[in-house]
């Protein structure tokens, strides 16, 4: 049995142990640690992108910021790098009807997402890798991404697009109980990976109180109109989130953390795209001098 006196020591010990990591988060960050940070994580920094907007009749508005903040705060136990506070400014507008839906401008979005970036660097970090969580957010950040070669910039910013392995897909498929084409938004994959993460936000008892069918109102061959997803899912529900069990859940995000590792590794020790950037920029700059 300790005595108080080695008890009181391993406390202080074990509080002084505490005291020395350095936190991933940037809010939890004390600022004399910021230069710490920024070594650690070689100057990287994760932006994890969700969105506000109704999943279903039973899991939370937040759904992909909180998929996407447990996703990156997760990885970065294994792989260290600085994890951005909650960000839910991105592309929303088809679901506009719905309530609890943040939808800003698009003007808007497009220069707060650059506006954070840059702000980001400002603080000294010259990797920023963007993890999207929102299936509405795609187009928008290639566009941005693209948009970047428009003026010089000190750093580079990395759009993370996850492959899905042949064993995992194999394994995905037999571990699914709705059909796969329906499984969308809020369905059967997204209900079961909130299901793991946060089991108590879900109602799971509402799952089935509206319908997640295509609704097939409009069909116009190889045209798109901006009113397509509504046309087909009002409810702004796609599939069948009653179908999701924990450890479904559990087996998609063990395979989304471990994949994303080995992702912001290369990041980290990535040596060409800067200098790459650079080299284009240079040449921009150069054909005013000719």
């Amino acid at each position: 049995m300790k005595t108080p006196l080695l008890l009181f020591f391993g406390l202080l010990i074990s509080g002084y142990t505490f005291a020395q990591e350095v936190p991933a988060r940037w809010d939890e960050l004390v600022a004399s640690d910021f230069p710490k940070a920024l070594e650690k994580s070689h100057r990287t920094c994760i932006l994890p992108i969700g969105i506000l907007e109704k999943h279903g009749p039973h899991s939370p508005i937040g759904t992909d910021l909180i998929h996407v903040r447990e996703w990156a705060n997760r990885a970065v136990k294994e792989e260290y790098a600085v994890v951005f506070p909650d960000y839910f400014y991105g592309q929303i507008n088809e679901a506009r009807h719905q309530p609890g839906t943040f939808a800003l401008p698009s003007k808007v979005i497009w220069d707060l997402l650059e506006a954070t970036c840059d702000e980001i660097a400002r603080n000294g970090f010259d990797k920023i890798v963007i993890l999207n969580g929102h299936g509405g957010n795609p187009e928008f950040l290639h566009f941005f991404m693209q948009s970047l070669l428009n003026k010089r910039h000190n750093y580079a910013v990395y759009l993370y697009e996850p492959n899905t392995d042949k064993d995992y897909a194999a394994e995905y498929r037999k571990m699914h109980k709705s059909p796969i084409e329906g499984d969308e938004h809020a369905g059967e994959s997204e209900t079961a990976i909130l299901l793991y993460y946060r089991p108590d936000l879900m109602r799971m008892d509402r799952a089935k109180d509206q319908s997640g069918a295509d609704q097939k109102r409009s069909s116009l061959p190889n045209i798109y109109t901006p009113i397509w997803w509504y046309s087909s899912f009002p409810n702004h529900y796609a599939g069948e989130g009653d179908k999701a069990t924990t450890e479904f859940g559990k087996f998609i995000t063990d395979h989304e953390i471990a994949s994303f590792v080995k992702a912001l590794k290369e990041v980290k020790e990535d040596t060409k795209t800067i200098p790459l950037q650079n080299e284009f920029y240079n040449r921009v700059d150069s054909l005013g001098r000719h």
